[in-house]
């Protein structure tokens, strides 16, 4: 498209055009409830396409680290509809020579850097699609060069809100490509006797939430979860022990967490993300 289609495009967009097609966008990113960031993202997005439904997944991502939030959308999209972008901006190398990417996998869009972020979605999914971002692509949106700090405002939510709209193919935006970089944290090792993982997030209430999925235990009889010098019966739900005392559980997106009945498990063991964590069967301890 010549410099006039871009244009164009630019134009339809303040006119109206294919607001009816308009899907959901979620935004999760590290930015917290302080300053204007969240919100300006939003207002770029309407700005283009204001029949646009914006989804905040969580802003609360552990600042710098991707991990968390490929590890959260990988395991929330399924809850949306097809045809929902989700954007995620947890970007250290903001203004770098890293890439921007928009995946494309069952059914839904993502938006994000090229920092390991989408490596889950991708490596969970049934198919996919990954297409680096170019200045080309950009340049088709009539988007001038972006900041080197806010890449969230400049690049990812006018991209976001053309392929909610449906004015745009994410290989429209630049170069298929079959790679992408992985995620920063390694999927859990599966061995005969054990399974071992990580605490990948902690959530509201204290919970260690680990990146090992149920179904890698299902194996064991009597599963026994080690952290922290520390072994955990694998119960049903929180209210299966009394207050104040640690239990393990598998949680409502599908894999191993362990807590503290009414209390925080983080505060109480010390513990918190990237550290490790073990199964074994309880009748099968070293």
């Amino acid at each position: 498209m010549s410099a006039t289609g871009g244009k164009a495009v630019h134009a339809a967009v303040h006119a109206g055009a294919g607001v009816s097609q308009a899907r959901i966008i979620t935004l999760t990113t590290d930015f917290g409830a302080e300053g204007p960031f969240v919100g300006v993202m939003k207002g770029v997005i309407w700005g283009r396409t204001p029949a646009a439904h914006v989804v905040d997944l969580t802003h609360e991502i552990v600042a710098h680290w991707p991990a968390e939030a490929g590890f959260w959308i990988s395991r929330a999209y399924r809850y949306f509809p097809p045809g929902t972008v989700h954007v995620a901006v947890v970007d250290p190398g903001v203004g770098t020579s890293r890439n921007n990417l928009v995946v494309q996998a069952d059914g839904h869009f993502f938006v994000a850097p090229d920092n390991g972020l989408l490596a889950p979605v991708v490596a969970r999914a049934r198919d996919s699609l990954i297409v680096r971002i170019s200045s080309g692509g950009l340049a088709r949106l009539g988007l001038p060069r972006p900041s080197n700090t806010f890449h969230g405002r400049d690049v990812f939510a006018p991209v976001a809100a053309e392929l909610a709209a449906g004015r745009i193919r994410p290989e429209e935006l630049g170069e298929v490509t079959a790679t992408l970089v992985p995620s920063w944290v390694d999927e859990p090792a599966v061995e005969p006797r054990s399974v071992a993982g990580v605490v990948i997030t902690i959530d509201h209430f204290g919970n260690l939430i680990t990146n090992i999925d149920a179904t890698l235990i299902e194996r064991f009889r009597l599963p026994l979860i080690h952290a922290g010098n520390h072994a955990f019966a694998l119960l049903r739900t929180y209210a299966d022990t009394r207050p104040g005392e640690y239990l393990a559980l598998v949680n409502s997106f599908g894999v191993i967490e362990i807590a503290r009945a009414e209390n925080s498990a983080a505060e109480g063991l010390g513990l918190s993300r990237g550290a490790p964590v073990i199964v074994r069967d309880r009748t099968d301890q070293p």
